[in-house]
Parts: structure tokens; sequence; C-alpha cells
């Protein structure tokens, strides 16, 4: 595994590194405490040093998981939580520094800690990032040691560079892959300029950058790639990058023309997030270990030739850029 700075929080942490929002659960499927256990133990067997959940993942669920293992490794293990997608409804009006305040505190009873190495606002809606007393509050938070850091989530390139106008903003989290170009031509010199670290989320689209899916292919009924495709329930660009699915099979076919071996699509999709310098770590899910230990691999692959990043350009042009270039 290689390891990054992310950036000014210092912490070196692994580039290919795990998000837990399917852990232990699958989307769509029940939390099994067990499934949890084995995926996060052998994440940090696969020299992983960063987890990043947040309280709303199986309801607490994930968070407890996370912070069992912690007391149970003697690694060091960097945590990073979310806060504020329990205000209901999600608007700007129901983020306070108060009900933010809770959540981190209830966090840290979740996960057993005493502090947080960082905790991120999990996507408020735009407004939020004009609003100078939540940004306060965690400098707050800091002073009395339970949190470490200060990062935000964001579904917009807009946000991300709303955020970064606060000196305390340490992290981006951003969703970023070969159908999802738009945060490497705006966001990453602002990021570097400012010595913001880059958590990218949703790096194989849903799993529609394995490869391995067809036009049959069907979802849980409580799986978001099932009812999340036009954004019934939250944010329709989390659910395969806001892509057309028939449209991204497509697609994916061509990049499959580029990147033609043994090795699988998904780890040549893990290393071209990788061949960006301003990203420090990628943090793909896992419904089982084995795919921890096939995502790690990604970190060993070479760097991808200019002709291919090219070639990965104009697959975006032709099959992607109109439908969801202007829209994050």
């Amino acid at each position: 595994m290689n390891y990054r700075v992310l950036g000014k929080t210092g912490m070196k942490v692994s580039e290919i590194s795990l998000g837990t929002w399917q852990v232990g659960g699958g989307w769509g499927g029940s939390f099994d405490q067990n499934k949890a256990r084995e995926i996060l133990n052998n994440a940090i067997d696969q020299g992983i040093n960063f987890i990043d959940t947040a309280d709303v993942y199986d309801m607490g669920k994930s968070e407890a998981a996370v912070g069992e293992i912690l007391k149970e490794r003697s690694e060091k293990i960097f945590v990073a939580t979310k806060c504020g997608r329990q205000i209901d409804p999600h608007v700007n009006e129901g983020y306070t520094p108060q009900v933010l305040r809770k959540y981190v505190e209830d966090s840290l009873k979740n996960m057993g800690l005493e502090t947080l190495d960082l905790i991120q606002l999990h996507c408020p809606p735009t407004s939020v990032y004009q609003r100078d007393e939540i940004f306060e509050l965690f400098d707050r938070l800091k002073e009395e040691g339970k949190v470490r850091n200060l990062g935000v989530s964001v579904e917009k390139v807009e946000e991300a560079m709303m955020a970064v106008k606060y000196p305390n903003v340490c992290t981006v989290q951003v969703i970023f892959n070969m159908f999802r170009q738009k945060p490497m031509e705006e966001f990453f010199p602002i990021a570097k300029e400012n010595n913001v670290g880059v958590i990218v989320r949703v790096p194989l689209a849903s799993g529609m950058l394995s490869g391995k899916m067809s036009a049959s292919r069907e979802f849980d009924p409580g799986d978001h790639r099932n009812f999340n495709r036009e954004g019934q329930a939250f944010d329709k660009g989390e659910t395969f990058s806001g892509v057309n699915f028939e449209k991204g099979l497509e697609a994916v076919e061509a990049l499959k023309e580029i990147f033609k071996g043994e090795t699988s699509l998904a780890l040549w999709a893990l290393r071209w997030i990788l061949m960006f310098d301003e990203v420090s770590t990628v943090i793909p899910g896992a419904s089982r270990a084995a795919q921890v230990s096939e995502n790690a691999k990604a970190s060993q692959l070479p760097e991808i030739p200019l002709e291919k990043m090219e070639a990965v350009k104009d697959v975006y042009e032709k099959y992607i850029k109109a439908d969801v270039h202007h829209l994050w």
C-alpha cells in the first residue's frame, strides 16, 4: 500500500482506503455484524489506515462496528465520520451549531472515542456553506478536544470551492471518477493551492465501472441503484454518478477496449483516480472482504500511459459529459 498526506491535516493515509456505506449490510441488505468485522479487519490487513463512515450508515451500526475494531487492533487507524444527514427535512434551516454539536458527541459515544480524527459535514444544502457560525462551531469542538480536523462532503464542485474559503476546512470529499471528471478541471487546482486534502468517493460509479454489469442486472428493492436513479431519495449524482444506466454501459464497453488484459476495469478505474496528485485517498466501499483485497491492488498498478488517459477523456466527452458535467 502507498500512502499520501491528507492535506493540512498532516495525516499520512493509505491512497486506497475504505468507505463504509455498505459495510455489513450491502445496499438493500440487513446489517451483518460478522460481515462488517471481516471487511474492516481485512482492510487493516491490507495496509488501509483510513476509514470513512457516517452516523446515518445503517442507523449508526457502521460507526459502532468501526469503533469495535479500533479497540481490538493495535495499528494506528484514522477515522472520519460525517454529520448532518439526520436533519429532516434536510434543509438549511435545520443546520444549527446546537444540532451539529449533538451529532458529533453522539458519534464519539457510538464509536467509543474521545476525539474524532476528521468530522465532515455530510453534503449539506448549498446555503450552509455561506454560514460562518456553522464552520466556527468546529473551531470550538477542536478547542474542546472533540475533533482534530474539519472536512466537508459535497455534491457540487461549486460547494467545494465555497467550502475551502474557510481556513479550518482541511478536506473535501467529492465524487470523482472516469464518469465525473469536472472536479479535476475546476476544483483540484484550488485544493492544491489551499493544501486541502481530496477524498474521492463513488470511484466506481456505484459499481458500473467494475465492468461486470449488464442491462439485465437487477438490484434489491432497498438498493439505491434500484430506487434512486432519478434522485427520488437523495441527489441522483450519488447513484451511478448521475449517469444513465444504459448509456453508462455503452461507455464501459469503450473503456474495456482501452484497458484490455487480465487486470479488471475496476482496478484501472481506481488507478486512473490516483494519477491525479491532488487526490489524497480513494474510498471505495465493499460488501464483502474479498472486494477490499481486490481494491487494494490498485495501489500497486503502474502509471497509466498518457495515450490511455487521453482515450478515457475521449470516452467521457463522447458518452457522458453532456449529461453530467453541468449538473455537479
